[in-house]
């Protein structure tokens, strides 16, 4: 069974946002749904370093809830930032982020985080997973920064992952 469906939890995600992408439930969006959901978990397998297992649920939810409140803050100063400041005022640069989690899992969730938080980019991790260079799209403060980043998304990814 794992061969044919190595990852349940991805395949049912893939199945439920075809569904949503396409707003149909027409037998042809079902059966190319179900070929999607069962064809890209085999396709992409190596690609995944280990199975994550999330040892804390709750605290994964309060973690999803955190991320959300922070991509609509972030996207609301972000759209500010540019119409009220001049190029020149905006405080945009690399910081170097020291890190404790080592964990591919918790660094692929930390890396999807940056991503898709307007202002912030993942730019790169040492090879030996114990910094991270993030480019901040405005930054007053660089310990505030790590602080925050270490306290709010990498303690609980810590305790997701490796706990």
């Amino acid at each position: 069974m794992k061969r044919w469906l190595p990852s349940p939890t991805l395949s049912i995600a893939l199945f439920a946002v075809w569904i949503l992408l396409n707003q149909s439930l027409h037998p042809a969006t079902l059966v190319f749904a179900a070929i999607l959901a069962l064809v890209v978990p085999v396709l992409t397998r190596s690609l995944r370093p280990k199975d994550a297992r999330v040892r804390r649920p709750l605290v994964a939810l309060k973690l999803g809830g955190h991320v959300m409140q922070d991509l609509l803050q972030s996207a609301w100063d972000v759209g500010r930032l540019i119409l009220t400041r001049r190029t020149q005022d905006i405080a945009s640069h690399f910081i170097h982020i020291p890190l404790d989690m080592r964990d591919p899992s918790g660094l692929a969730v930390l890396a999807m985080i940056f991503c898709l938080t307007p202002g912030t980019a993942w730019a790169e991790l040492s090879l030996d997973r114990s910094t991270l260079i993030i480019h901040v799209f405005d930054l007053q403060d660089d310990a505030a920064f790590i602080a925050l980043i270490k306290s709010r998304y990498e303690r609980p990814l810590m305790e997701i992952f490796e706990s």
